[in-house]
């Protein structure tokens, strides 16, 4: 007996202007199957994903039963009260900019959305601004707004991406549940565990030249480390600190209104030491890092000391931020630059969001050194905003590395890159806190993506 078939996909191509990205797509999906889309970094999901929602130019015949197919997309955008302009990155953590968000309730307002807040959970949400959800709140409360649009096929680029173990639960248990009612959609998965409601795989490979392996005997193999330097950084030199530690927080209290994020919490990292922070979404892991990074403008009011400074005697932001190498999935949620790859890498020289400034010629060696350490090389020309999601965060992580930093703050780097990037940003990290006293913290919610050389473990 044949079965019914709701979805067909016959020789799709799909570009970004010149650079061809799909050729020659083509699948059936039936009335029974619950399809994930899965494929390594730069292959071409979320590029199918818009493709097949009609976002994306496209070649070939696409049908689906049903007219309204439905993208949504990884990252969430919202705008202010005044509509005006969308947040910016620093924003979440002003508590006065608080006021000028949406509350989840407000944003629901129009939709008749009572069943899915139920089944995602976000009944304890509904009066919280949209400054404040977490990573995973943030997933749920997209998909709950595109179901009140009654979409036909809901296209599902990387939701579980950034979620810790609970709220992958929460997030399946949710999506189980569409299924049963016959809501239609395609997972978009670029690793990790497939959910178990899902039963047909479609696998998407990636046509880029292969990048060779990392050699850590090879002298060569940090081009940012010159002529046999230990620490060669454009910030904190060795012995600047003495025995100093690089950040000292002493009892710090952080409120947003009448929440209470951190209470009298301490924390000493000493130059060389290498941490994970973990934590459930929603624990203030991206307040604590704001405080150091010097993102916080409540971090004025605490006993705070930052590479042998306490907090507001005079130090700038840059003074901070010239130490650090930073990458976060905020930071990529804000990202605008429009220049090449090459450009978004060199702008971490800056400590600036997209590249203002000429590079050199040592500093351009040392941009297409870092490239090539992480295996990017073939993209360094090309435009950021074509690339793929998981090329964009590889740039970002390239970028937080490029000028060496005394230290180094990895928030979930490795979400939505596949195996062998993580295992490439793994690599690089233990070959360069092995051959430097560079201080590393590192965010995840999955052991397996830890390096090696972290030893020391803070968990909120």
């Amino acid at each position: 007996m044949s079965t019914e078939i709701v979805a067909r996909v016959i020789h799709l191509s799909a570009s970004y202007g010149p650079h061809e990205v799909l050729k020659d797509i083509s699948f059936e999906i039936g009335a029974e199957d619950c399809l994930a889309v899965v494929g390594p970094m730069g292959s071409g999901k979320t590029t199918l994903a818009k493709a097949l929602s009609g976002r994306l130019f496209r070649k070939g015949e696409v049908w689906f039963q049903g007219s309204f197919v439905l993208y949504v997309e990884q990252q969430h955008h919202f705008k202010n009260r005044s509509n005006i302009s969308e947040f910016y990155l620093q924003q979440r953590f002003n508590s006065a900019d608080s006021e000028d968000s949406y509350t989840v309730r407000e944003e629901l307002a129009e939709l008749d959305v009572a069943e899915y807040v139920t089944m995602f959970k976000l009944e304890g949400l509904l009066d919280k601004p949209l400054l404040q959800l977490s990573n995973g709140e943030n997933k749920r409360l997209q998909i709950v707004k595109a179901l009140g649009q009654r979409p036909d096929w809901l296209l599902l680029d990387n939701p579980y991406l950034g979620l810790d173990v609970a709220g992958r639960a929460v997030l399946s248990a949710g999506l189980s549940q569409l299924q049963a009612q016959g809501i239609r959609f395609i997972l978009f998965l670029s690793g990790g565990d497939i959910p178990e409601f899902v039963n047909r795989v479609y696998r998407l490979r990636r046509d880029v030249p292969v990048i060779p392996k990392l050699k850590h005997q090879d002298e060569h193999f940090n081009p940012m480390l010159q002529h046999g330097e230990r620490n060669n950084n454009p910030g904190l030199q060795p012995g600047d600190l003495g025995d100093s530690p690089i950040v000292s927080l002493r009892n710090v209290t952080i409120r947003y209104g009448s929440k209470t994020i951190l209470d009298q919490f301490s924390w000493t990292i000493n130059r060389g030491e290498r941490w994970v922070l973990k934590g459930p979404n929603g624990a203030g892991k991206s307040t604590l890092l704001s405080l150091i990074t010097a993102d916080n403008p409540q971090s004025y009011a605490q006993d705070i000391t930052l590479f042998g400074r306490k907090r507001g005697t005079g130090e700038s932001i840059w003074d901070i931020k010239r130490n650090i190498g930073y990458v976060s999935p905020e930071m990529h949620l804000y990202f605008k630059e429009t220049g090449t790859s090459f450009a978004v890498v060199a702008s971490g020289l800056f400590d600036l969001l997209g590249v203002t400034r000429k590079v050199n010629e040592q500093q351009t060696e040392q941009v297409d050194g870092c490239l090539a350490m992480f295996g990017l090389g073939y993209i360094r020309d090309r435009p950021f905003h074509t690339l793929s999601t998981g090329e964009q965060k590889m740039i970002l992580i390239a970028r937080a590395f490029v000028k060496n930093p005394p230290l180094l703050i990895l928030d979930e780097p490795c979400q939505g890159l596949d195996q062998e990037q993580v295992q490439r940003v793994k690599d690089v990290i233990d070959h360069l806190t092995a051959t430097s006293d560079m201080t590393l913290i590192f965010v995840s919610h999955y052991a397996e993506d830890v390096p090696s050389c972290v030893s020391r473990e803070l968990t909120l």
